[in-house]
């Protein structure tokens, strides 16, 4: 499985995505993928926002190994799924979309825990109370995936 979560910038709600599902991925023995990006440029090459990388640490995860990249297109070749952290990301990802199976790796993460009801993820960049609440819901999000998968024959 080959697994990419996309944000604005890569520094603050994917990263923390990637470190988490490649952490509940190593826990269930699970040889999985997973990679993030930005659909934006600006931070390219930096490592994950401080406050990423110290919820992450405080819930037992490194992300320090994660370098931020943009979004491209031969991304919906390389990847199975693409969760996307809102709609904005969506759009943006989805505009760069050019096959229908394309669209159909593109995937609203939240959309896991509240399916149809179309919730982004908060960027937390300007609120250093809101990486909690992001890893959570990140967390709760990733292992829905992760159980879905583990339960499928």
């Amino acid at each position: 499985m080959r697994i990419l979560m996309v944000c604005l910038g890569n520094i603050c709600r994917s990263p923390l995505a990637e470190g988490i599902m490649k952490h509940k991925a190593a826990s269930y023995g699970l040889d999985w993928q997973v990679d993030s990006a930005g659909t934006g440029s600006w931070h390219t090459g930096e490592l994950p926002d401080r406050r990423s990388i110290a919820i992450a640490r405080a819930k037992g995860i490194d992300i320090t190994d994660q370098r931020a990249r943009q979004f491209r297109h031969s991304d919906f070749e390389q990847f199975d799924h693409i969760f996307v952290m809102d709609t904005n990301n969506m759009t943006d990802v989805l505009r760069l979309a050019s096959q229908k199976a394309h669209h159909d790796k593109v995937t609203l993460i939240r959309d896991l825990t509240h399916p149809g009801q179309r919730r982004s993820v908060p960027d937390p960049y300007y609120d250093d109370n809101g990486f909690e609440e992001v890893f959570q819901m990140l967390d709760e999000a990733c292992e829905v995936f992760v159980r879905q998968h583990v339960a499928a024959p």
